[in-house]
């Protein structure tokens, strides 16, 4: 297909294709990117390691709530979007088309990254009170929703409940926290059977038909932070399977998150694409690698 005719919206990580007025093609990409900046090197096969975890929780919480998702088939792609097929197998969904709501819904149930800094200048979360003497990575008394607002440029920022109730209604709010607790309840529960934390995680959700519809990624490496059980330390930052890896690289080397980003030399990219493929083997139970074969022959 002729895609740059049909590109309907070209996000960090993924493109997004126009099929028709009721149908969307997204492709994840090799992508990554870092404080809200696309660094030069792509991670090998880390577009097809996002769509099989999102594939694999959408079948799973589809229970929960609806999803956008129609097929990630190629070949029950329309005809004029099934070439080239080895750019989309592995890495591509048709979708139905969302009309996406404007915040992310994220939770969280350990205290780290942005959650970590503004509770140790305030004692809270996105205005969520937390006990005094937390330390760095510790486990929350239960878990929490924190929005955040989109940003269409620069750094999405958090905000309250109330905040996120005067941009979508109150009520809606309210049904959004109600649906990220519930998935991340049911994700972090999955996940500690593998072996594996799930500290935070991010949603994105839609209206379609008039129907709220979870969308985009679900608790993949790029929305989450995955942590392995065994290793699990209180007190500082923890060994993880995201990019958290490249974040703290790049702090390491002292760039000031602004662009353009500094190169990643091989052996980060090599060790990033190792930690995502990992992720995938320990959250769904099947080999990257089966994956692969499953999907691209």
């Amino acid at each position: 297909m002729s895609r740059p005719a049909h590109l309907h919206a070209r996000g960090k990580v993924r493109d997004i294709y126009e099929v028709d007025d009721r149908q969307l093609l997204m492709v994840t990409s090799d992508r990554i990117s870092a404080f809200d900046v696309v660094l030069p090197a792509p991670i090998p096969d880390k577009g097809r390691v996002l769509t099989g975890l999102s594939l694999f929780w959408f079948d799973r919480t589809a229970d929960i709530v609806p999803n956008h998702l129609v097929t990630a088939d190629v070949d029950r792609f329309p005809s004029d979007f099934r070439e080239p097929r080895d750019e989309l197998v592995g890495r591509s969904m048709l979708v139905r088309r969302a009309e996406m709501i404007p915040i992310e819904c994220v939770a969280r149930g350990f205290l780290s990254g942005s959650g970590w800094k503004e509770y140790r200048e305030s004692g809270t979360v996105c205005g969520v009170p937390l006990p005094e003497g937390l330390q760095e990575s510790a486990r929350l008394p239960e878990p929490i929703f924190t929005p955040a607002t989109k940003a269409e440029t620069g750094h999405d920022q958090n905000i309250t409940l109330e905040r996120a109730g005067e941009i979508v209604g109150e009520g809606l709010a309210q049904r959004l926290k109600e649906l990220t607790l519930t998935l991340f309840r049911f994700g972090a529960d999955l996940a500690a059977q593998r072996g594996v934390l799930l500290a935070d995680t991010k949603f994105e959700f839609g209206f379609i038909d008039g129907e709220i519809a979870l969308c985009d990624e679900v608790m993949t490496p790029d929305s989450s932070r995955f942590w392995p059980a065994d290793a699990y330390r209180p007190g500082g930052p923890q060994p993880s399977f995201d990019k958290q890896y490249v974040r703290d690289w790049l702090d390491d080397v002292g760039w000031d998150h602004e662009p353009p980003a500094p190169e990643l030399p091989p052996g980060i990219v090599a060790q990033t694409s190792q930690r995502y493929a990992e992720a995938y083997d320990r959250i769904t139970g099947e080999p990257f690698e089966r994956y692969l074969k499953r999907t691209c022959g």
